[in-house]
This record gives structure tokens, sequence and C-alpha cells, in this order.
């Protein structure tokens, strides 16, 4: 048998033309578009021979524009295949069957009921892999064979079986004529639904072949052809790649331009499944690896590697009975080990061989970005890179939010700021007594929001309050009434300290200290605020019965004002107030919950329950808030908001403070002493958006123009300074808030694992979701109608929600869980179960020892303590536990959440608190 390359150079000195055939020995088949008598009858050849006759492109059919594909960047096309099997008719005459198809995906063509199933990952059975591989060593290989049509191919196919000895020459004819029968293909599936919700996250109701081939740019096509031919002594093989891609007219079902051709037939053997190894080779075609290499194959050999390596990373399941599906889980994260090995060597080989082309331009490795935490050594350095990395890219800020997806997601991110601004505004003029209330935090988010959006370094963060900035406003104003000083004037002197501390911090260039925060740390920390939501909606709940006990006999002052908020019956017990306050709390809660969790069930649309979803807190505040609307004979506490752009104490403060004090002067001693709450208010805030710049900017979410953790940072704090001032909250990068508007922003692929495309990285959503929540304050009619039972659940959903992704809770749950029924996680099976336990009672003396501190007077030293943890995991927990214990106890694996599984979202991305 010759060698490849020795019948490569022999077909390029032939001429496109086609051997001398009698008739007589070349029946024609099933009529179709290559049916040779009608080729015979369109060359005008009546004697019915071939002589040596010129190709055209179109000869075959004079209606149809042949296309021919020329692209110099060979192996960067999407790859569909197509497995076509050879049947017989009732009438005993054969045909091609189109029984599967690939794109990435296998999905098969179901004879009984006439249906394509679902596309599924393919099974192959070993033998047919090394079949295959024994066969490809053997058949007949032409590669960059130059041919126009499939009469031409398929007379090169057959020439070289003949001269190979795979075929005898009284069977060229009879070859022949099966490679040019009709291929017959089913009817195509009704048309999927959109599987995109534009502006939200990823739908994926459904992966279609059909869907993926089309809709791909640049997509050349694989021909297999197997199945069974009696004539021939033995099975022959041919494997076909074109020098230039070209479209076969009615063989495949769409106009594909097809780059490579697979033939195997023979007589049936006990040996030979001619359907699995129709299917074998199919799937490597479909694999982006083999695929590749199929390209850049120079030989023969290149190909048996291929299907080498193909095999390597293979995994082999014994034949013995699966009882339980679940058993099979690990065979996932094993094969992503098998991939690790796989992908480099071919990466490596793969830039080799495309450097040798010309044309090539291949991208820069991921090690070439500039590390934005990286120390220059200089003063404000960190700054200046900052606003160089940042700034060039600001105009496109603004051209990159023409995009339909941006207002889809300012209106959704509206809602999700909304919600927790009216939420944590309440919450907040409860525990300072009105100082500072909803109109403060919306004008205080609308303000500081819209000048972030404008000059911050990473627009996609979301400005907003949050829990550990409520614990701390608490514990402050009990300090502040405990010790007699004017709360909000204290505010104003900790804004100073906080602008200066974040100077210095921002010039020594600081925020390289967020690496050492681990995740023991931010679990620790995101526990404890979910607790004290939890603790602080029962605490409400039982004050409200506390205040109106369920009695035999009611007499209230004035029965006719029982759904009023008057504050002259703040004292007086009204009938059903702390049932119907239970009702609103609860309701609140579950309906937000299972809103959530409908999101990514499997009932209705995917776009109808998305929307559903992503929009159950407001959804499940107007259900509740319309509930008491109309049960008007019993009093619910509602929320208070003062008319217009007012402050909600208008008789004590007015929208500036003064540092020197409001009613008496303020101590001097506290003005340097407000240091020490400063420095507390800027580890919350350090925290917070340091680690969630760090989540947005995740390199899954390939984002190309870069953050800036110094500049944010100095804004952030900076602004809060100020907004202290004016007697404004200060605000801090909401985690979830922020994830949520990233996602939105995302643009994927489709396809059954959908990959990120790009993300729109611009100001304008961020600056129009502010503007929103400040003219929200307009709405104070219909905000004093929210009862503050309402606002609770909201806290109630908040703390829970929270609790996801948070290893130490998962951790928490499984002392109680036997080890057979632990779940299948690297900290579980690469650590011993009691070290595992050691280590989650290691946090959970730490979480005690929080809460006992945030209980008492010294509240306030909260965020010191939590920075104790940091020293104590990097040099105590290290000498405790091996290197391998602490990879797995501590590691970083929350994974960017897209995909629409069970349970999980955004909350599950995040250890932060929201």
């Amino acid at each position: 048998m010759a060698s490849p390359l020795s019948q490569d150079e022999t077909f390029e000195e032939e001429d496109s033309q086609i051997t001398r055939l009698d008739p007589k020995a070349v029946q024609p088949g099933r009529s179709g578009a290559y049916d040779l008598q009608k080729r015979r009858q369109m060359e005008g050849h009546p004697e019915g021979h071939f002589h040596k006759i010129q190709l055209d492109t179109e000869s075959l059919n004079p209606g149809v524009n042949r296309k021919l594909f020329t692209n110099p960047g060979r192996g960067s096309h999407q790859s569909y295949v197509e497995l076509n099997e050879l049947k017989m008719d009732t009438t005993k005459e054969q045909f091609w069957q189109e029984t599967a198809r690939w794109v990435r995906f296998e999905e098969d063509f179901n004879e009984d009921v006439e249906h394509w199933d679902k596309p599924h990952v393919s099974y192959l059975t070993f033998s047919s892999l090394l079949e295959l591989r024994r066969t490809m060593d053997k058949g007949a290989v032409l590669l960059d064979l130059q041919e126009q049509s499939l009469v031409g191919i398929a007379s090169k196919v057959v020439d070289s079986m003949v001269k190979d000895g795979q075929v005898s020459e009284q069977d060229r004819a009879q070859l022949l004529q099966a490679l040019l029968l009709k291929h017959s293909h089913p009817k195509q599936p009704a048309s999927p639904s959109d599987p995109l919700l534009e502006g939200e996250h990823i739908e994926m109701e459904t992966f279609s072949v059909t869907q993926e081939r089309d809709s791909a740019e640049n997509t050349e096509a694989t021909v297999v052809l197997v199945g069974e031919a009696q004539f021939l002594e033995k099975p022959t093989m041919a494997f076909v790649r074109l020098k230039d891609p070209v479209v076969l007219e009615s063989v495949l079902e769409v106009e594909l331009p097809v780059r490579f051709l697979f033939v195997l037939l023979g007589p049936s053997l006990h040996r030979m499944d001619y359907h699995e190894m129709g299917r074998a080779i199919s799937t490597l075609m479909a694999d982006r690896e083999f695929n590749a290499a199929a390209y850049l194959a120079e030989s023969r050999r290149a190909l048996v590697t291929g299907i080498k390596e193909f095999l390597d990373c293979s995994i082999v399941i014994p034949p013995c009975e699966i009882q339980n599906e679940g058993r099979l889980r690990s065979i996932v994260q094993f094969q992503k080990q098998l991939l690790k090995s796989r992908s480099r060597p071919l990466e490596s080989q793969g830039e080799k061989q495309l450097s040798k082309r010309p044309g090539k331009v291949l991208p820069s490795k991921a090690g070439d970005v500039d590390d934005p935490l990286r120390r220059t050594g200089r003063p404000f350095g960190g700054l200046v890179k900052d606003i160089k990395r940042r700034y060039p890219h600001y105009i496109s800020d603004i051209t990159d939010a023409l995009n339909p997806q941006v207002l889809a997601a300012v209106i959704f991110i509206y809602f999700a700021a909304l919600s927790p601004a009216v939420t944590f505004g309440g919450l907040l003029g409860e525990k300072t007594k009105n100082w500072m209330g909803v109109s403060e935090l919306l004008v205080s988010t609308a303000v500081q929001g819209v000048l972030f959006s404008l000059v911050g370094a990473q627009p996609l963060l979301v400005i907003g309050f949050s829990g550990p900035l409520l614990v701390f406003e608490e514990a402050f104003f009990g300090f502040c009434e405990s010790q007699g000083f004017e709360y909000i004037v204290g505010r104003v002197w900790i804004g100073f300290w906080l602008i200066l501390i974040v100077v210095v911090i921002v010039a020594f260039e600081g925020s390289f200290l967020v690496r050492f925060i681990s995740r023991f740390t931010q679990e620790i920390f995101s526990f404890l605020i979910s607790l004290i939501f939890i603790y602080e909606t029962f605490f409400k709940l039982y004050k409200i019965f506390k205040q109106h006990p369920l009695l035999k006999n009611y007499d209230p002052p004035n029965s006719t004002a029982a759904n009023s908020t008057a504050s002259s019956t703040s004292n007086v017990s009204y009938p059903n107030t702390a049932l119907l306050s239970l009702v609103l709390m609860i309701g609140t809660f579950f309906i937000a919950f299972f809103l959530r969790k409908f999101k990514n069930s499997m009932f209705l649309p995917g776009k109808i329950r998305r929307i559903i979803g992503d929009f159950g807190v407001p959804i499940s505040i107007l259900i509740m808030v319309l509930i008491d609307f109309f049960i008007t004979d019993t009093y619910t506490q509602k929320l208070s908001v003062p008319s217009g752009l007012s402050v909600s104490l208008e008789d004590q403060r007015g929208w500036f403070i003064s540092p020197m004090g409001l009613e008496k002067d303020f101590p001097i001693w506290m003005m340097f002493a407000s240091v020490v709450p400063a420095m507390l208010v800027f580890i919350l805030i350090f925290l917070e958006s340091q680690i969630t710049t760090l989540i947005v900017s995740k390199p899954e979410r390939k984002m190309v123009k870069g953050s800036g953790f110094h500049l944010d940072l100095l804004l952030v704090v900076g602004m809060g300074g100020v907004a202290a001032l004016f007697g404004l909250p200060w605000l801090s990068a909401a985690t979830v808030r922020s994830v949520t508007h990233a996602n939105a922003l995302t643009v994927m692929s489709k396809g059954a694992k959908p990959e990120i495309e790009k993300v729109l990285e611009q100001r304008i959503s961020g600056m129009l979701v502010a503007i929103l929540v400040g003219l929200s304050i307009l709405m104070e009619p219909i905000l004093k109608l929210i009862p503050l039972a309402v606002l609770f659940g909201i806290f109630l959903y908040m703390g829970v929600t929270s609790l996801n992704g948070i290893q130490l809770f998962d951790r928490m749950l499984l002392l109680l869980v036997p080890p057979k029924y632990h779940p299948d996680e690297a900290y579980i099976h690469r650590v011993k179960t009691w070290r595992m336990h050691m280590f989650t009672l290691i946090q959970i003396v730490c979480l005690v020892l929080l809460w006992v501190i945030k209980s008492t007077p010294a509240s306030l030293a909260l965020p010191f303590i939590l920075i104790l943890t940091i020293p104590l995991r990097r040099f105590l927990l290290t000498r405790l536990f091996s290197e391998l214990e602490i990879k797995c106890l501590d590691a970083d694996d929350a994974k960017v959440q897209f995909d629409e599984t069970l349970g999980e979202d955004v909350y599950d991305e995040t250890q932060m608190p929201v």
C-alpha cells in the first residue's frame, strides 16, 4: 500500500477527469441530484459513456449556484457532523439515510416515532474505537483533495481503494454506484424556543443541534457514510479532507460546505458494527481537539495519533450494573483532570502549527494582563495605574451602552436596588429613631451611584447600603445615646477621618491586603450577618406581640383609625395586629423565597419564570401590601417616609450637619476619638467593596477593560465621608446586586454549555439605575403604605438566602449527617472527617465570640475582632492543618453562575453578605 503522501502527489498530478465506465455496469440509483443517468443526459452523451469529461461546478444541476468555500484560517470553524447509513426500502432499493448528527453533542433520529431525540453526550463502545483506529491505520487517507463535486470525490475514493487493494477491480462500479446513491433526510423538528433571555441570565431549556448548526457563522461539515455492502469481500475505509470546502448538493440536509468525508463499507462481520463505528468517527470529528488535529494532519500517522490521544482521555466503565446514577458523578471530576492534560499539549502544538501558516494571529496569553493589585512601590502608584488602565476606554463606556440588553438590565437592576434601599431605609429609621431613614438612603444611593458610575474604575459595581453597615449604625447610635453625644454629628467626624484614612491607604497601595482575606474570614463574617438578619426579624416580631398582645377584650381609643400610622397610637394595643404582622412577615418571606426557587425550576417557559423569579422581592412586597391595604379593620405599623425631598426629622435637622453640633457643642476629645469608629467603618467598606470587585472581575467573565481597586476604594469611602456632612448614610459595593448587574450585562453564546462572548462594560446602566432610585423618593404616597412587617419578611429573606454558598453552613449541617451520606466534595473526600469537623468547630468558636461581642456594649469593636481571624488563619491554622487540607477547606472555589440549575443562582457565588 502506498504511503498517504505518495497518494496525494499522484492525485494532484491527475486531471479532474472521470474514468470511462460502462453504463450497463453502473445502474442508476434512486432519483436524486446525483443520479448517473440524469448526469449523462445533462452532459449530452446519448451513447451512454463518460468520455473523460472535465468537471464543471455548474454541470450537476444547472439551476443551482454551486459555492466554493475557501478559507485560509483552517481549524477555526464550528464542526457539524452528519452520519448517513446505507439502508434498503420496501422496493429493495438502497439509499443513504441520515440517522444522527452532531454539533458537539449527538442527536439521534428515532425511526419508531419518526422524531429527533434530545441531544446528549455521545457514549461509545470501546471495541468500536479500537477497531476504528485499526481501520484508520490500513484504510485510504486522502488529504487536501482538490475536488468540487461528490462525483469527483467518489471517483478518487474508489480509485484509491482499488489502488490500495481494498477493493477488487470488478467491484469498482458497484462501489461507485453505492457512494452516489440518493441521500434521505428526516423531517426537520419544530424550531425550539430562543434559549436566551436578553439582558438577563442564560436559559438552558433545550439544546438544539439544528439551531446550533444554523446559528454558527462559519460552519464546516463532515459527512460520514457507513453501512453493509454485501458485494464487498472485506471492509473498506477512506478518510478524505478537501483542500477547499465545497457544498455538495442534496448530501446534507442543509447547505453547508463539506470539508471532511469518511466512508466505511463492508460485508456483515461479527466483529464489525458499522453503526457504532460511524458514531465513533462522528464523535471524533465533533470533538474540538480531534477536529483541529484533522485540519492540521499532514499524514495518516497524525490521524492515528489523534485517535490515540482521544482514547487516552476516554473513560471505560466496567461491565457491571449501575443501580444508582449518583455513583457516576465522580467521573466528571476525573474527566476534567484528563481534559487538562489533553488540552495543554494540543494548544502548544496547535500554536506551533498555526504559526507556520500565513495570516494567523494568536491571542495574547492571560499572563500578559496587568495585575491591578500589584504594588508599584511609589506613592499613589496604584491609583495612577488604575486611571491609566481604565480611562482610555471612557468613550467606549458610553458607546457600548447602545444595546437593548443594557435597557433590560436597567429595568431589572432598578428593582433589585430599590427593594433593599427601601427595606434598609425603613430599618435604619427604626434603629436610629429616624435620624436617617428612607429618604436619606434613597438620596445617598442616587447621588453616590451617579458619581461612581461616571468616575469609577469598575462601573458595573452597584453602590448601596448593606447589612454590616446597618449593624454598625445601630451600635454607634446606641453608644452615642448612652454617652449623651449627638449621633448625627458624630457621623460627620467619622466621615472626616474616613477621608484621611482612605487617602493614606491608597497612597501606600493598601488594596493588596485584600489578598490575605481568605474564605475562612469571609464565611465567618457572612454567617454572622445572616444570623443577625434572622435574629433581628424575630426579635422585631416579638416586640410587636409584646406591644399588641393577644387578649380576649380590646378597647382601642379610636377604632376608625385602625389601619393608620399615627404616632399617638404607638403605645396602644390593637386587636389582631400581631397576628396580621406575623402573616405579612411570613407571607413576604415565603413568596420571595419560593419565587426565587421557581426561577430555577422546570415549570413554564424559561423567559416567563425568569422574569417572575428575578422580580420575586418586588412581587412579594406588592402582594402583601395589597393584602394589608384591603384589611381595613386591623392596625399595622407603616413605613415612615417624609413628603417630598425632606429629611426624616424635619423639626430637628436639615440637609447640612454642622460639625460643631446641632443643639449643643460636640466634645473636642470625641472629634479625635472618632478615628476609632472611622477605622471600623473603613474595615467594613474595604471588606465588602474589594471582595465584591474581586468577584465581579473574575477571569471567567472575560472582561477586557480592567478594574481599579485603588480608585474605586477612594471613591466609595471618600463619597461616604462627604455624605456624612449632609446626614446621608455611607455606602459600599453591594455584592449580590453587583454580581447580578454583571450577569445581566453578560452576552452568552448558545448551546448546551453556554460560554461568555463578552460583557457590556459601560457606565450608563449604573447611572440610570441610580437616577431612578433617586426619583423613587417622589413615590412617598405609595411607600407609606408598606407595613414594617413586610420589610421584616424581606430582612428574613436576605438572612436565609445569604446562607447559600457559605461552605461553613454546609459543613455545620454535615456535623449531623452520617459520613456515608456526605456529598461528593473535595473538602470531604480529601480531608478526614474528624479533621473537617475540627476546622468547622474553630470557625464556630470564632462565630460565637463575635456574637457575644456584638451583644455587649463593646459591639463597636466587632470589625476589629473580625480582622483578627486573618492572622489566626495564616499562622495558627497552618500549624494545625496540612497544606492540602487548607487548600480543600479554605479554597476560593466559588464559580461564576450563569447556567440555571435547580437551587443555584448568584447567591451561591458569593460568600459576602447582601
